[in-house]
């Protein structure tokens, strides 16, 4: 899906794209492991193996999930992993990174992720953030998420969804 001239979404292709989408993985892991320790809920430390795991190979971590980058010219600058959660779909690891944000590649990739969802059946489009990232909620807002009961065990995540 085109967005821009410059930017566009599509399903990452691992023969070529994996090192791209290990490298972004491992910094969206490392920035959320340094926020939930700066807001006591982890001990700083090295990346936990369920985690790190994902940033060595994606494309086993996230078999039958599509992985959705978002491209400007030939760099990748942000991704998405999309996956079927009953009747909704379900984002996680929605990342761009430092050098494409606010280009609207954040917005490109939810838009994308609805059109899929829609496009597979679901019902709704779902995802949990946590309460601290202040600017990611506003673009889900902006996206027609609004609060959902929680799916989650783990405090201080907040669940959203919207139709699709």
């Amino acid at each position: 899906m085109t967005v821009a001239a410059s930017l566009s979404v599509r399903v990452a292709r691992f023969e070529r794209d994996a090192d791209a989408v290990a490298a972004m993985l491992a910094d969206y892991h490392a920035q959320t492991e340094a926020e939930k320790a700066e807001n006591g809920l982890t001990e700083p430390g090295p990346l936990p193996e369920r985690y790190a795991a994902e940033a060595r190979d994606p494309a086993s971590a996230f078999a039958g999930a599509e992985v959705l980058v978002a491209e400007r010219g030939a760099e990748l600058i942000g991704m998405a992993v999309l996956h079927r959660a009953g009747s909704d779909a379900e984002i996680k690891r929605l990342w761009v990174g430092p050098a494409g944000r606010r280009s609207g590649a954040g917005s490109a990739l939810l838009t994308d992720a609805a059109s899929r969802a829609r496009a597979g059946g679901a019902t709704g489009l779902r995802l949990s953030v946590w309460d601290w990232r202040i600017g990611a909620l506003a673009l889900y807002g902006r996206q027609g998420f609004e609060p959902a009961p929680s799916w989650e065990s783990r405090e201080r995540l907040v669940c959203l969804r919207r139709e699709v």
